[in-house]
């Protein structure tokens, strides 16, 4: 049983639509006896009850049993890679576009708050990556990702040459515009669109997806998750890439740098309404089929 006393929220920045739903999310915790932190810089501050003690995100992180997130998916994985590490498990508001883990609409915030603070909720534990470069002049890292690692040419008309490795076992050469290492909540995003598979999040494996290779025959494959993916990038003086964490975060790579991505000891945990289903999700998002013809009582 959850017991959720302190509640961190954090709002998706520059967006003053975000402002009305985080003021009624603040007065509906309060009124349900809750003590509310709120980050600094989310917008409309000014309207929030006093109650609700403004914070950094940093203090936010350890000072909370919940973090709510008003905003989209992307408000979501920023937030995530500062709770994570802290066990602090998440809820979603849904004010973006797709909304694949920030799942209740403002319309049901109400009810979906009462329900989660008395108990009535789901939650899931998904795997996270870790990346680290590896340089010679050192080594950086480690960074969080929630979705994916992915490397890309900063030149806009050349490929990529590089190897990947599975621990110390050779995988392939490649040449392509990039790669994308995804975790399986990233299955959806970036790798979805470059032709990766759909993995539960349940799974404990990791995808490895080319992004627009030379080799036709060059696919997405599927590794476990307790083993070290190793790219290791090729080229003369000139190459220069881009290493990004979620599509938030990025470093610069050269010929002869190595891109370590394995399992983070941290995990995100997702707070659910009761009616949560992943393949609910799957459906209304990316518009599959239809509902089922029997009902699960006639299977």
């Amino acid at each position: 049983m959850f017991d959720f006393r302190t509640i961190g929220v954090i709002g998706r920045r520059g967006d003053p639509r975000v402002a009305t739903t985080l003021l009624e999310l603040c007065q509906i915790l309060t009124e349900l006896g809750r003590q509310v932190l709120i980050e600094r810089d989310a917008p409309g501050l000014e309207s929030c009850p006093e109650q609700c003690r403004r914070v950094s995100r940093e203090q936010l992180a350890t000072q909370c049993d919940l973090g709510i997130v008003v905003g989209g998916d992307g408000t979501l994985l920023s937030m995530a890679r500062s709770l994570a590490p802290h066990n602090v498990p998440i809820l979603g508001i849904n004010l973006g576009r797709l909304g694949f883990m920030v799942d209740v609409p403002p319309a049901d915030m109400r009810d979906a708050l009462a329900a989660v603070i008395s108990g009535r909720c789901t939650h899931e534990d998904r795997l996270l990556l870790e990346a680290r470069i590896h340089t010679s002049d050192g080594h950086a890292g480690p960074f969080l990702a929630i979705n994916d690692v992915v490397i890309r040419n900063q030149a806009a008309i050349r490929m990529l040459e590089f190897e990947t490795w599975l621990d110390r076992e050779f995988i392939s050469l490649h040449r392509a515009d990039g790669f994308i290492v995804a975790s399986p909540t990233g299955s959806t995003a970036y790798a979805l669109s470059s032709g990766g598979p759909v993995l539960h999040p349940s799974l404990q494996a990791i995808t490895l997806v080319p992004i627009c290779p030379h080799t036709l025959s060059d696919r997405p494959i599927v590794v476990g998750a307790d083993q070290t993916v190793r790219i290791v990038l090729l080229g003369d003086e000139s190459t220069a890439a881009m290493c990004t964490c979620d599509g938030q975060s990025s470093y610069s790579l050269r010929s002869g740098d190595v891109l370590e991505v394995r399992r983070a000891s941290a995990r995100m945990r997702l707070i659910h309404p009761e009616t949560y289903s992943y393949f609910n999700i799957l459906r209304n998002k990316l518009h599959w089929g239809r509902g089922p013809a029997l009902r699960p009582d006639e299977l």
